[in-house]
């Protein structure tokens, strides 16, 4: 079994991140989507409800698995067997960081990390753009599947009213 996983905080999940992992799912039998937990980011989504998304709105690739995560990626590897981290880079700024990154986790662990070019329709995006736009109004629903698009109006709209 091929296995890979592609890792983020996913708040909220977007079509760029959705365009990676649809074209993992075609490269490997299974794709490990790993929701890694950051105690100092307060996301606008609990951990349960971006795995709970993120299900939904991969569920006919048929081979993705969702999951969170608190700790070293290569620990989730190790502990799944996964040999590779599939990252999609947006931009020649996202290289340097993920370069460094793919180098210590392969250090740390052997675990190899397989880039992939955005789809140049999503390399601007970002979970905190798509959140920074809907926010003041602007129309993201271009930028995220329909359920997205739902929840995050509606949890926009339970902010602003103070709940």
């Amino acid at each position: 079994m091929r296995r890979a996983v592609c890792p983020g905080s996913f708040d909220p999940i977007h079509k760029g991140h959705l365009d990676i992992i649809a074209r993992a799912s075609k490269l490997y039998d299974i794709v490990h989507v790993a929701v890694m937990i950051n105690p100092a980011k307060r996301g606008l989504f609990t951990v349960d409800e971006r795995i709970e998304l993120i299900r939904e709105v991969t569920a006919d690739f048929g081979n993705v698995e969702v999951e969170s995560f608190h700790g070293l990626l290569v620990d989730f590897c190790k502990q799944r067997e996964i040999p590779a981290i599939v990252k999609g880079l947006r931009a020649v700024s996202d290289f340097d960081y993920e370069l460094q990154m793919a180098q210590m986790n392969n250090g740390l662990s052997g675990v190899e990390t397989l880039f992939m070019p955005t789809n140049p329709t999503y390399s601007f995006m970002s979970s905190s753009l798509v959140k920074e736009v809907a926010a003041w109004g602007g129309d993201v629903s271009h930028l995220v599947p329909v359920t997205v698009l739902d929840r995050l109006t509606e949890r926009l709209a339970e902010k602003r009213s103070g709940q």
